[in-house]
């Protein structure tokens, strides 16, 4: 028996068999989900235009456009872009296996279907999915100048804050936004480089100086960056080339000269109190002092502002 997933969740079906459709469609809705059914990828672009799902389980094998193509139009922009598609497939080809996570799918089953593992694994990844809207929700409503972009510089998602810093520095493509040339190429080699990465300076849609700094991996093809306005970059940059500080080192140490616990730290930063402390040890050592007091005079002082 199949555990009930929530009344509101909605799953889409695009399958071309009319026996797998019926299949599932009995079962999901037995289980509590509103269900939604399209035969082909066309159908499931279509439809999503008018209604966002929760879930997507997508077959790998359709006449027309297959399910590879449909996830890859699904992911490309739009308001699927975030939703978790499970493929099913009669494949079990490890080939067919990567194409399917290639085109953004999260996960996959072979038919036969057994429902109970399919009710397992959309489960699972509603959930995931559900963290991740509460996450962003969350950092659009504390203000804060963040953005996700894949590898090309295409950008996945972006908090309020950050659309009004960069303006017209956004550029409109058929598939989305993507960022400014100069930091497209930047990309590539801070996802390299990781936290040691250098952040990049840029001009805003309006002319105001910006600076954009790498956080980390989100995903696989998601990356996140913090957007910092004026002289913030500036001062900030000084601090990692007067005392070796890596990037990150250096926000933490900036914060600590504006008289900042560890705690307003981490959430300005991202980071947990238990990474600010390690990093607060790193600098310690790199400055050449013992104590948070000492630290925040020296940094205060080579930004010249003491």
């Amino acid at each position: 028996m199949t555990e009930a997933l929530k009344p509101r969740d909605i799953v889409l079906v695009v399958d071309d068999s009319p026996d797998t459709l019926g299949m599932l469609t009995d079962a999901l809705e037995q289980g509590g989900a509103t269900v939604l059914v399209a035969t082909g990828g066309a159908d499931a672009l279509a439809l999503v235009e008018r209604i966002t799902p929760d879930i997507i389980l997508l077959d790998a094998m359709m006449p027309g456009m297959d399910g590879f193509e449909a996830c890859r139009r699904l992911k490309a922009d739009g308001p699927a872009a975030h939703v978790p598609v499970i493929f099913m497939t009669g494949l079990t080809e490890t080939e067919h296996i990567v194409a399917g996570l290639e085109a953004g799918g999260v996960d996959y089953v072979t038919k036969p279907i057994v429902l109970d593992e399919l009710f397992a694994r959309i489960r699972v990844h509603l959930a995931n999915a559900r963290a991740a809207r509460s996450a962003r929700l969350a950092l659009d409503t504390a203000g804060r100048y963040l953005l996700a972009a894949d590898r090309t510089g295409a950008v996945l998602w972006c908090t309020p804050q950050a659309i009004r810093l960069l303006g017209a520095a956004l550029a409109p493509q058929p598939g989305g936004l993507v960022l400014p040339a100069a930091l497209r190429a930047w990309i590539a080699g801070a996802d390299r480089a990781g936290e040691s990465a250098a952040p990049v300076p840029f001009t805003a849609g309006d002319g105001a100086p910006l600076t954009l700094t790498f956080l980390g991996r989100l995903g696989e093809n998601e990356l996140l960056f913090r957007l910092v306005a004026g002289d913030d970059a500036g001062q900030g940059a000084a601090l990692k080339e007067r005392f070796g500080l890596t990037a990150r080192e250096a926000e933490v140490l900036f914060w600590i000269a504006r008289g900042k616990a560890n705690r307003d730290i981490g959430e300005i930063l991202s980071l947990s109190p238990r990474t600010v402390n390690k990093h607060l040890e790193q600098i310690y050592a790199k400055l050449g002092v013992e104590n948070r007091a000492s630290a925040a005079v020296a940094a205060i002082r080579a930004m010249g502002e003491g």
